[in-house]
């Protein structure tokens, strides 16, 4: 009997939906786990009013690996317009998962009710059932608190760490029980594409995470960003990347990292409508290779909208070759 392999994506923001579109397709049973430490535009407000799970993030991935007609899946993502005032900037889908949070008592619930709503092939966990924050010390000694300020701060971040956004007894963030037997279970665990510090750490900041990260059998493949960026990775090549990573789970755990090796042409990038990144990520497989890494270099980019976006065929495709190799 074929045993349908088992992938669990990792992430937040952007990057992370890209993938799991191409994923929906192959035959593998897919989980992803989402960051809840967004604490910015329509996710924020909805948090901070109603103390929800940030849901931003969620929504993206639910209509990623959905299989409802485009109208629907448009429809949850409707975004109402800046002069609507009492409704502006809010995400229909935003919405929806706030209300069924309410009603649920329990964002975990909420999800797989709406996943079952939306027919979604696949599985969606959020990492945690309680809004986490996330922390950051920056190389100059400050710290904030909060992903959007952070963010925007532009500053060179050194570390991070999420705490939980209720916490009146200083008790540690735990992840839901369904996410550490995933990543138990898995026999690929993939990190990004997505912003270093931002999306892809706040949930290897859960120490049952990194644990079950760490322990797991599965390869475990990070998807190296294209461009760097502003404050956060500036001047950072792959190696740079691979290295925060590791310091902050206190391991070498990344077995193979996709580096995208297409150059971008110079001039093509519109840097006022992509304001948050900088250039192009530098290479270092010398420095990937010391980090006990296996490289997988290839032309993994696709230009549009005058940006750098990873091609999500070729890394799906790279995705399911690793796989292979690794069981067959």
């Amino acid at each position: 009997m074929f045993h349908k392999p088992k992938i669990v994506v990792i992430g937040g923001g952007t990057g992370l939906p890209v993938v799991l579109r191409g994923l929906r397709d192959q035959n593998a049973d897919i989980t992803a786990v989402v960051t809840v430490a967004d604490d910015g535009g329509s996710s924020g407000i909805l948090r901070n009013y109603i103390n929800v799970v940030p849901p931003g993030d969620i929504r993206n991935v639910l209509v990623a690996l959905s299989e409802l007609p485009k109208l629907q899946r448009e429809i949850f993502q409707y975004r109402f317009k800046t002069t609507d005032q009492f409704l502006a900037g809010h995400a229909i889908g935003n919405l929806i998962i706030s209300a069924l949070s309410e009603m649920q008592g329990d964002i975990f619930d909420a999800v797989q009710e709406l996943s079952a709503m939306m027919e979604i092939r696949g599985h969606v966990f959020p990492v945690s059932d309680e809004p986490l924050t996330l922390n950051a010390e920056f190389t100059d000694g400050s710290t904030l608190s909060g992903e959007s300020e952070i963010t925007h701060a532009h500053k060179q971040i050194k570390r991070v760490w999420v705490t939980p956004s209720n916490d009146q007894d200083g008790h540690e963030a735990k992840a839901v029980p369904e996410v550490i037997k995933a990543i138990e279970n898995a026999d690929q665990i993939v990190l990004g594409p997505g912003s270093l510090f931002t999306s892809i750490l706040p949930n290897l900041m859960i120490h049952d995470v990194a644990k079950a990260v760490c322990e797991s059998k599965a390869e475990v493949v990070y998807i190296c960003n294209i461009m760097t960026q502003k404050g956060e990775t500036d001047h950072f090549t792959d190696a740079d990347h691979v290295r925060v990573l590791n310091q902050h789970l206190g391991k070498n755990f990344i077995d193979t990292v996709f580096v995208n090796i297409e150059p971008v042409p110079d001039n093509y990038i519109n840097f006022k409508e992509w304001n948050e990144i900088s250039q192009p990520v530098g290479h270092d497989f010398q420095g990937l290779r010391k980090q006990g890494c296996r490289v997988i270099s290839s032309n993994f980019l696709q230009l549009k909208d005058n940006g750098a976006f990873h091609d999500r065929d070729k890394v799906v495709n790279e995705l399911m070759n690793r796989l292979h190799e690794v069981h067959d």
